[in-house]
């Protein structure tokens, strides 16, 4: 590969938004030129970026266009053209994630069946063609009550996901390709964010642990280091592992996992970029996990993943019944406090839980920052004005 440092080597990044965007801060700290795609153009990534050009993610010519222009290309968000990417590998692209596992891994019936057959731990499921197919089940009796709805593609942020435990819970369900999933008895919900290079070396972030809005369905909380124990935290670190080669994915592939009441391990999704569940690693890691997938779309070797200190990252979302020009109550108050780092997205409007920046919060002990970080919650209010 040619020189990447200061020079005309170009990384694209399909996807502008605040994943992008704090991506750059690591391009801009090892000067490497980048380019970002996406179709708002006031996106966070818009004025960091060295081009940032306006047009759809999921436009075959449009990717294929900026692609060509690019040395390397990576994503900060799975819904793009896949197409367009397998034709850019074939004129010598380096893509990364890889187009195939890519695919996989948009459609979750296809990438539940990717862990089915492959001896992965997973909750039971089924695949639906459509709503009305769901619904013979059910009234059938071949699909029993109650279970969760996914819709197999463009689900995020809680969105495309839904609790069935009724009947009358089926309706105005899109009519689209979709899951039937168990509902797992779960304790506890963790994370952990897998690393890899074209050379094969692979390491993993220590797992967090996630809490979750019990309405919007939106990760609230993700503390580290996580209260799982030893035997299940070296199962997921694992699972991780053996995932990231088996996708044949370079850069980052975060892993999602349920732990049940009884102590079982499950994977619930995957996402080959950086994901929320890995913000802490900015001030709380030797390598961030940003700088890291960097590492690994370029062949770099792979940073240091390991914990300086105890961390908690606080979503930032808008606050219900709030849409409009966006205004952060009680920012400067936070920022009084030792150990806290606001990041704020780019983002102008702000609307019921849109994420719109995150806050994270690093002390000695992990119960010190949990003390802090809930002040944090209670004070700082996304609101429009």
């Amino acid at each position: 590969m040619k020189p990447i440092f200061s020079t005309d080597f170009t990384l694209g990044i399909l996807g502008g938004g605040q994943l992008g965007k704090m991506l750059l801060y690591d391009t801009r700290k090892l000067d490497i030129r980048t380019k970002v795609l996406d179709p708002a153009a006031d996106a966070p990534c818009h004025l960091a970026a060295n081009t940032f050009e306006v047009g759809s993610l999921l436009d075959y010519e449009t990717v294929l266009r900026f692609g060509r222009g690019c040395d390397v290309l990576t994503i900060e968000i799975e819904h793009v053209n896949t197409d367009a990417l397998r034709q850019l590998k074939k004129e010598g692209v380096k893509v990364h994630p890889d187009p195939e596992a890519l695919a996989l891994i948009q459609d979750k019936g296809l990438q539940k069946q990717f862990y089915a057959g492959n001896n992965v731990p997973t909750s039971a499921f089924a695949v639906w063609n459509g709503i009305d197919a769901l619904k013979d089940a059910v009234e059938n009796g071949r699909q029993s009550l109650p279970f969760v709805w996914k819709s197999t593609r463009f689900g995020y942020d809680g969105k495309g996901v839904k609790v069935i435990r009724t009947t009358a819970d089926l309706t105005d369900l899109p009519d689209t390709a979709c899951i039937s999933e168990d509902l797992a008895a779960i304790s506890k919900e963790i994370a952990v964010v897998a690393a890899r290079n074209e050379a094969g070396e692979v390491c993993c972030f220590p797992a967090c642990e996630m809490v979750f809005h019990p309405v919007a369905n939106l990760v609230e909380q993700v503390f580290c280091p996580s209260s799982i124990s030893p035997e299940i935290l070296k199962q997921a670190e694992t699972l991780a592992t053996q995932l990231i080669e088996g996708f044949g994915i370079c850069g980052l592939l975060a892993v999602e996992y349920f732990v049940t009441v009884d102590g079982q391990l499950l994977v619930n999704e995957v996402a080959p970029r950086p994901h929320n569940s890995g913000h802490f690693t900015i001030e709380a890691s030797f390598t961030s996990q940003y700088e890291q997938h960097l590492r690994g779309v370029l062949n770099l070797p792979l940073g240091d993943p390991g914990l300086k200190c105890p961390a908690v990252m606080v979503n930032l979302v808008g606050e219900a019944g709030h849409s409009g020009p966006v205004f952060y109550l009680g920012a400067e108050t936070i920022l009084h406090q030792p150990g806290v780092y606001l990041h704020v997205y780019g983002k102008r409007e702000t609307r019921p839980f849109r994420k719109m920046g995150h806050v994270t919060v690093v002390r000695h002990a992990l119960e010190e920052a949990l003390q802090a970080a809930k002040q944090v919650q209670e004070t700082l209010k996304v609101i429009s004005i």
